[in-house]
């Protein structure tokens, strides 16, 4: 019971962005393409990092990866890397700015294939029956 602080979680402290991520974001389903390219997006970048690293940097994602606009994203060529590897608002990592460009046209592939990112995630959850 002591992880419960104010009924949150302990992890998320007197930290205000925690807070709010914590009480408007986190454990909730996320079912919106968009939403879930973005999670894919940052939870990549936090690879060695604290989330709230990450978190700090949302807008600055936002901003660099076009409001997370998967296709715009998968459009971003090696001068938009250069660009980004200058640019203070994300985690300036060659492989994860790369990763986020792949990974956008991977995402597109999924949903070509199975109508949304969305329902990619739900067939792992669906059983068949014998």
């Amino acid at each position: 019971m002591e992880d419960l602080i104010n009924g949150r979680c302990g992890w998320c402290g007197n930290d205000e962005l925690y807070i709010k991520y914590h009480d408007e974001e986190w454990g909730k389903p996320v079912t919106d393409d968009k939403t879930l390219f973005e999670f894919l997006t940052l939870e990549s970048a936090q690879a060695g990092l604290s989330w709230i690293t990450i978190l700090r940097k949302r807008e600055g994602y936002r901003k660099a990866f076009h409001n997370f606009d998967v296709q715009k994203v998968a459009e971003m060529t090696a001068e938009d890397v250069e660009r980004l590897m200058q640019f203070d608002g994300i985690v300036r990592n060659r492989l994860k700015i790369k990763a986020a460009i792949h990974n956008a046209k991977l995402f597109i592939e999924i949903q070509k294939e199975f109508g949304s990112f969305y329902n990619y995630t739900l067939s792992f959850f669906r059983i068949k029956s014998l």
